[in-house]
């Protein structure tokens, strides 16, 4: 089986489309199983404490728990109040998608 190329932005994930295949899509299957593992470790990995003090964090922000911890995982950054121009890129991202999902 041939790997597929990874496109720009592409981060080798599963296809997050209407796709009727295996979940894996049209890459190797070892990838995906590895991706997913990993994702599951990454949002599994924190502690009550940090997790309830990142949701404080995320609400003073305007922010969804999923968004800020993104924000961490990706970036490395802890967004602060100071962050303007990022947290409306955020909430700019989450319309954006709410728009394409939506009735």
């Amino acid at each position: 089986m041939k790997a597929r190329k990874p496109r720009p932005g592409d981060n080798g994930g599963p296809p997050l489309d209407d796709y009727e295949g295996p979940p894996w899509g049209k890459g190797d299957p070892h990838i995906f199983l590895h991706w997913q593992r990993a994702h599951r470790a990454a949002w599994k990995s924190v502690s009550a404490d940090v997790m309830r003090f990142r949701m404080e964090k995320a609400d003073r922000l305007g922010l969804t728990y999923e968004e800020y911890s993104l924000e961490i995982m990706e970036r490395g950054r802890y967004l602060q109040v100071e962050d303007v121009e990022r947290i409306a890129e955020i909430k700019a991202a989450r319309r954006k998608r709410r728009r394409k999902s939506g009735p």
